[in-house]
């Protein structure tokens, strides 16, 4: 086995119970288990966080959705399609229990039509275009369509009306406060074509973590006699970005990372000055050095950016560090054990985990955590 990554459930379930505190009191927290789980797995995580009070999970696309209802058919969670759909997934939706993020006319008309041919009325969530170019129909050139389909049929229900902002983790961005003012306006029209959506929903984990969008979105929530929805992800997980402009939010202080990536020793060599190692011969010894090579690489999720010279990545071995020496290759890795004492082959080491951080690895290549988690790839196991 080249290395194995390893799922905490205990600290997975902490850290849900800790968005909901902080969300407030009535929050409905959706959590966000697209993308595998955020490379965690989501055939695993997901039980627990439903085990754990969760009755809403957020998926990537149908096939995600299939997956997720498949592995739990009878837990009665809702699974939200959260990145679109095309015309075709309308009748797997329907099939699956699934509920989709719609935001055009003819997502409308393509669930009506799937809903129609099931014979029983299904849910969606509204998107409105705030500020992220992306999914969503824009408040000026777009909604007033949308609604107008919406409420017109018999076999689709909007359950709920959503954003997303692109400056979350800004407090006090000017674009936030942009976008909750087109949202604001949103929830009108959407109140003035008749509609009363059970949920009202903007924030993800930056914004549970900031705070100040989380009070609009409760008050606003609560006036339409909805209820508000957070969408936290990389929460679950154990992190969040930096909070520009106020430090550490309320969130982060309450979470644990749930991974952690190991590999083991596969063989240890002296070398002495000037022995070259790695491609291109970028790192010269220039001491006797003791080194151990590591079979993970950049196939395996350990950043190519982690080479000696570039960021400068370690990893630890027995409670220590040891820089990467050379360039990570494709498979493998050379680390300096020189000074760590008792290293044999077979040994532990950790790849990411206590002392060597996905923020860490985020440094390194240049990119955030999320990028990070995403892309570690070793056998799963519980913990």
């Amino acid at each position: 086995m080249k290395s194995w990554v390893a799922i905490s459930g205990a600290r997975l379930a902490e850290n849900f119970r800790a968005v909901r505190s902080v969300a407030g009191s009535g929050v409905e927290v959706l959590a966000v288990i697209k993308a595998d789980a955020y490379g965690h797995g989501a055939a695993m995580c997901a039980p627990v966080l439903v085990e754990a009070g969760a009755k809403w999970l957020g998926v990537s696309d149908l096939e995600e959705g299939i997956a997720q209802r498949e592995l739990m058919p009878h837990s009665g969670v809702r699974l939200l399609v959260m990145c679109g759909m095309e015309a075709g997934d309308a009748v797997g939706m329907v099939a699956h229990g699934l509920t989709p993020v719609v935001w055009t006319a003819e997502h409308v008309t393509a669930m009506e039509r799937a809903a129609r041919a099931g014979g029983h009325r299904v849910n969606v969530h509204l998107e409105v275009e705030t500020g992220m170019a992306r999914q969503g129909a824009a408040v000026v050139s777009e909604l007033a369509h949308v609604l107008e389909r919406l409420s017109a049929s018999r076999w689709v229900h909007c359950e709920g009306v959503m954003t997303h902002l692109c400056c979350s983790e800004v407090a006090g961005a000017g674009t936030t406060k942009v976008a909750v003012e087109r949202f604001a306006v949103a929830l009108k029209k959407v109140a003035a074509a008749g509609m009363k959506p059970e949920f009202v929903h903007v924030a993800n984990t930056s914004a549970v973590d900031e705070g100040g969008t989380m009070r609009w979105i409760r008050a606003k929530a609560k006036a339409m006699g909805a209820r508000a929805m957070v969408r936290p992800g990389l929460a679950l997980y154990g992190h969040c970005l930096p909070i520009d402009g106020t430090g550490a939010g309320a969130l982060r202080p309450k979470l644990a990372p749930v991974m952690e990536w190991k590999t083991r020793v596969m063989g240890l060599r002296e070398v002495e000055a000037g022995t070259t190692v790695g491609y291109g011969a970028t790192f010269v010894a220039v001491k006797t050095m003791r080194l151990a090579l590591l079979p993970v690489g950049y196939a395996d999720g350990f950043r190519r950016a982690a080479s000696s010279g570039v960021g400068d990545g370690w990893v630890m071995v027995k409670g220590k560090r040891a820089s990467v020496v050379g360039r990570v290759s494709m498979n493998l890795t050379v680390v300096d054990v020189t000074e760590v004492a008792g290293v044999v082959d077979g040994d532990e080491v950790v790849l990411l985990g206590e002392g060597v951080s996905a923020e860490d690895h985020a440094r390194w290549s240049g990119t955030i955590s999320y990028d990070v988690l995403c892309w570690v790839r070793g056998r799963m196991v519980k913990v």
